[in-house]
């Protein structure tokens, strides 16, 4: 079976696909960087396994052989599903196998922002490590005795809600429904933006989370609050972030996801000492790809053999 896996892979992970082939299983690792390679590839690829680029209509219509798109991941905003289910191509996602990744992630930029981890490592570079501007001082606190506000409650905030507990915040969640045997407080999300001192998205992109934190969301806001977004872009208005942030309405954020990605060198969220910022790449451990990639060869066997299929989405 030829699998096309779209990745920018490093010399280890060419070594652990390669192993594959005692499986049944040829890997082909093509760069999310070489267009032209990818065209070319899907002419001939069974299966496709999708990380981050979109996967769009054309790129479907140039995959003959084509049989199952595996997400390396969670969510499959990034695939055109309607593309897929004309050709009656299989859709599948992995719930679970990121999740500890990201939800240590979101911990990291909960800490760094409250800790300015980020202006004092490069004040300390500079040789001025011991002369920080005094106004940060205020800034700095602790997670413990702020309240948490979890937006959504699947997979990664159950890992990361009983950590927070832990370590003495209050923590609150909002979303479509509360959950029985989840003993924390189900708030409303005017609730939620009132009381949070930390707010962290933990939903999938839908028509009912475009631009869940808007400006009006953002001016309703507990005054000092962080922002951390490990989701999607696209769910936070940019541009009233920045202007919140700029205010100082929203004391600080921490951002993994952009609404276009890459963003541009330009992007003002980047000229704001008080944002911490990584490339969408919260999921991204050695663990998650080794996870991943049980949960992707599975899913082709499956396919081989006519079972069925492992977290199909369409």
């Amino acid at each position: 079976m030829n699998v096309l896996f779209r990745f920018d892979g490093a010399p280890w992970l060419a070594e652990r696909v390669a192993a594959l082939q005692s499986e049944g299983l040829s890997v082909t690792l093509c760069s999310e960087q070489e267009d032209s390679a990818y065209l070319a590839a899907l002419t001939q690829a069974d299966v496709l396994w999708h990380v981050l680029r979109p996967i769009t209509d054309d790129a479907i219509g140039r995959a003959p052989k084509l049989k199952l798109i595996q997400k390396i991941g969670v969510g499959v905003n990034t695939i055109d599903l309607d593309a897929a289910k004309k050709r009656g191509i299989a859709v599948c996602n992995m719930p679970g196998t990121n999740s500890r990744a990201v939800a240590e992630l979101t911990l990291l930029l909960m800490l760094a922002c409250l800790r300015r981890t980020v202006g004092f490592d490069a004040a300390t570079r500079a040789g001025e490590g011991w002369s920080w501007p005094l106004e940060w001082q205020g800034g700095l606190g602790e997670i413990g005795g702020r309240t948490v506000g979890l937006v959504g409650f699947g997979a990664v905030p159950r890992l990361l809600a009983p950590i927070l507990t832990a370590m003495g915040a209050e923590v609150i969640y909002t979303g479509r429904r509360s959950y029985a045997d989840v003993h924390l407080p189900f708030v409303t999300k005017e609730e939620l933006l009132a009381r949070a001192d930390i707010l962290s998205l933990h939903v999938p992109l839908g028509e009912d989370t475009l631009g869940w934190l808007d400006a009006g969301a953002i001016a309703a806001m507990k005054p000092g609050a962080i922002v951390v977004n490990v989701a999607r872009g696209a769910q936070v208005d940019e541009a009233a972030l920045v202007a919140a942030l700029s205010s100082g309405h929203v004391a600080a954020a921490g951002l993994d996801v952009f609404a276009a990605e890459p963003p541009g060198a330009d992007n003002p969220l980047f000229a704001l000492p008080s944002v911490v910022v990584s490339p969408h790449i919260a999921w991204l451990t050695r663990e998650t790809i080794e996870r991943s990639l049980a949960v992707a060869a599975e899913n082709c066997c499956r396919l081989a053999t006519g079972e069925p299929l492992l977290h199909r989405m369409a």
